[in-house]
This record gives structure tokens, sequence and C-alpha cells, in this order.
């Protein structure tokens, strides 16, 4: 698996690795901070950004692709949003995407977290993670979800 984070800054890939044997299962990540970082390592196209911005599920979706097809991995899951203090694109503190692409379906989750900053980014990876398991639940019945 492979990771592209915006708000939570490497906060999944710190979560990720800090389980012994990580390194059987995760390869590597982008933290895609900034726009360009999206468009030009991601692949996000510009269009999708003037369209839906990069608060949405549909850049959530393009960055996990993106991370997935450069990396080569199975799956590829992506953070986006925003963490405050304060609002982004029109869309308040706490809005965030998670996006997820495997190898036979990808979907977006939505998230509508409280709190300050850290407890949002606490959140965007506690839920990515949960995500991350279903995916890999239903998509190899052999793993636990």
């Amino acid at each position: 698996m492979s990771t592209a984070e915006s708000l939570t800054g490497g906060a999944l890939a710190a979560a990720l690795t800090a389980v012994a044997g990580a390194s059987a299962t995760y390869l590597g990540g982008v933290v895609a901070y900034a726009t360009e970082v999206k468009t030009s390592v991601l692949g996000v196209p510009d269009e999708l950004v003037e369209r839906h911005g990069v608060v949405s599920a549909e850049c959530a979706l393009a960055m996990a692709r993106g991370v997935r097809d450069l990396t080569g991995t199975t799956y590829g899951v992506a953070t986006t949003g925003v963490a405050g203090p304060t609002e982004q694109e029109d869309r308040p503190v706490g809005t965030v995407y998670v996006g997820l692409c495997g190898p036979s379906s990808a979907r977006a989750v939505r998230l509508g977290l409280d709190g300050e900053r850290a407890a949002i980014v606490e959140g965007s990876v506690a839920a990515a993670l949960r995500a991350l398991a279903d995916l890999v639940g239903e998509q190899d019945p052999r793993l636990p979800g």
C-alpha cells in the first residue's frame, strides 16, 4: 500500500509504519500539501482542481489513484481536507475526504470532524485506517476487514 496525504501531513504514514513489520505491506507515500504537488507529482488533473477544488471527493480519489500508480502498489489511500484554523474553498474546518483505490474498486469517504487542528488530523488518520481495512477486507476475503 501507499499513501498520499495533504491535511494529515505524513501522520497517516507514521501510523502505518509504527507497526512492526510494516515494511512487508507499506511501500511509501507522498505528502502533497500544496496543490502544485497534487497536480505535478500525483497527477491530479488541473481541470479537476478547478472544477471541484482540492477539498473534494474527486481530488481524494485522484490522489489515491495517483499514488497507487506512482508506486505500483495494490492499494492507495489519500487524505485531503480542512484541518483549520480557517475554512478553505468555502468548506468549513473539519471537512475531510479519504480516497481509496484498490485493485477492483475505488471510493471516497466524506468526514465531518469537530475539534482543534490536532484532533481533526488524528480523526482523519483513524478514519483512513478504518476505511483502508474495510476496503482490503472486501477485496481479499482471506484478510480480516
